[in-house]
């Protein structure tokens, strides 16, 4: 029976992993790799291996399709944002007894110079945002901007993958545009559009941190989101490497509970 590893995707991270599953020596003897995409973007980049589109229906249908299709990891690789679908991950996968990791890109971190406000959800950046007048560069995602739309005597610059969902701040102009960004490129975006203060989630990793250095090159202040917590008990990783190490001896048959540190 093919070894199977459940990847819950939508991340460049997730993507590097399904390669690395599909080039991985065992993938040849019998090793199976779906990656499930939520289907919130009309157009996902191409990903190796099986691709799955659309919900489980909560932890419990997610814990059934654990079953059904015998699967013998579980990783997740969504956003770092994600936070149901983790939730539902850690339940699901308790349930069904199939070892499990998250695979998490490590946050980003200010560094000297940088004049950072962090807050725990895009309510509290609203709330950082209150009094008039400014200009916005807001970075964090089409979902969730309802939390802006009652700022009225702000100016916002919005850029997200998609066209964001509404309700919008009244005065938004949207800027569709997908990662990496350069530093260069976002100084010019900064300066162009006259932005005083940027607001972003951590999302971490390389493909849009460009805007942070931007930022402190400026001098600008930036209100960043945190991240909400992980589930409790939940292995979580930092990198493709590190779980490849994890699933090992998962994928010898080994096991390794959900809980657990494999090396």
């Amino acid at each position: 029976m093919p070894r199977h590893v459940l990847v819950l995707g939508g991340t460049a991270e997730a993507r590097r992993l399904a390669a690395a599953l599909v080039a991985h020596p065992a993938h040849a003897a019998g090793f199976r790799v779906t990656t499930s995409l939520a289907g919130r973007t009309a157009r996902p980049e191409a990903v190796p291996g099986e691709v799955r589109t659309g919900g489980f229906g909560g932890a419990e249908g997610l814990a059934r399709w654990l079953r059904a299709h015998r699967v013998d990891a579980l990783v997740d690789a969504t956003h770092p944002f994600a936070a149901s679908i983790t939730a539902h991950a850690a339940r699901a996968a308790a349930a069904a007894g199939v070892p499990a990791v998250v695979l998490r890109r490590p946050g980003w971190r200010p560094v000297p110079g940088d004049r950072w406000y962090d807050v725990p959800s895009l309510a509290a950046a609203a709330e950082a945002l209150a009094g008039p007048g400014g200009r916005v560069f807001l970075t964090t995602g089409r979902l969730g901007l309802a939390a802006f739309a009652h700022l009225t005597d702000r100016h916002f610059l919005v850029r997200s993958v998609e066209r964001p969902d509404p309700p919008l701040p009244p005065h938004t102009e949207v800027l569709l545009a997908r990662g990496p960004f350069t530093v260069d490129g976002e100084r010019e975006l900064l300066r162009a559009h006259r932005i005083d203060v940027l607001v972003t989630k951590d999302s971490g990793g390389e493909a849009t941190a460009a805007k942070l250095t931007a930022a402190r090159e400026l001098g600008l202040p930036v209100v960043v989101v945190r991240r909400p917590a992980l589930p409790a008990g939940v292995t979580a990783v930092p990198d493709v490497t590190a779980v490849l190490r994890w699933l090992d001896p998962v994928t010898a048959g080994q096991g390794c509970g959900a809980a657990d540190t494999c090396p």
